[in-house]
């Protein structure tokens, strides 16, 4: 469940990129409705296909199902074709995290939950420190997979693949109070630029979905392990954010 939630995450940065959007009334929405098209076009779409044309007893996870496909049809190179694809899709998965990692140093940094040298941009608007840091990051990351990846990298993709899902809670859950909070201050759905079709079905079916799908985990012994890093996690965060917020109030945000 885990794997699948990460192949699926990545569609919450569009709410990180509207702060730097041009004109994001009118392109955050369309983004919204490409990316939902693309998932379905190249996400569901593909695993029809692919369930449509590959026997069940052939399939399995030592051989890629794509390369099944292109085999059976006779495509020559196709183990050569997919290992690019996958190459291409792992240097756009790298460089959506790096933008978005910058993008909340950046963040945190303006509204003082870490060092204001943080926020501090070149004169092209690059926050290089935030954006050094993460590329850091990710390299320890990937060293972490050869020389621990029984421990250290473990711990990492578990917190990672479960956040995902806890992102897109807070991000339905957001969006109900949001709303309400909206036609409390005396406003109407008619004022928004861009409603969320089915409201509220579906921020509560995003919310109830993938709390269902932490509830599964515990029933996965082999994804279990991600719950006991992620709880541990969870509770570190807020426990520092209470004492920077409430115990010692910064003085570091960027507007003082």
């Amino acid at each position: 469940m885990l794997t699948v939630n990460f192949a699926f995450s990545g569609t919450e940065l569009i709410g990180v990129t509207a702060g730097e959007a041009k004109d994001p009334a009118k392109n955050i929405p369309k983004a919204i409705h490409t990316t939902l098209f693309r998932l379905i076009i190249f996400f569901i779409g593909s695993i029809t296909v692919m369930a449509a044309l590959i026997p069940w007893q052939k399939a399995g996870v030592n051989q890629s199902p794509f390369v099944l496909v292109f085999d059976s049809i006779g495509l020559p190179f196709a183990g050569d074709l997919m290992n690019f694809v996958v190459l291409t899709a792992i240097l756009s998965a790298a460089n959506s995290g790096l933008y978005a990692s910058t993008r909340m140093l950046w963040s945190l940094a303006h509204e003082g939950m870490i060092p204001l040298k943080y926020a501090k941009t070149n004169s092209r608007g690059v926050p290089m420190i935030a954006l050094s840091l993460s590329m850091l990051g990710g390299i320890l990351a990937l060293v972490s997979s050869v020389v621990a990846a029984s421990t250290v990298y473990l711990v990492l993709v578990s917190i990672s693949g479960l956040a995902v899902v806890i992102v897109w809670m807070a991000i339905a859950y957001s969006e109900i109070n949001f709303r309400k909070a909206w036609l409390k201050a005396s406003h109407t759905t008619e004022e928004l630029t861009f409603k969320t079709p089915w409201y509220p079905l579906i921020p509560w079916a995003a919310f109830i979905l993938s709390l269902l799908s932490c509830v599964l985990i515990v029933f996965d012994p082999t994804q279990r392990p991600a719950l006991f890093y992620m709880i541990p996690f969870l509770i570190l965060c807020y426990v520092v954010y209470y004492v920077k917020i409430k115990v010692h109030p910064t003085k570091n945000r960027s507007d003082k």
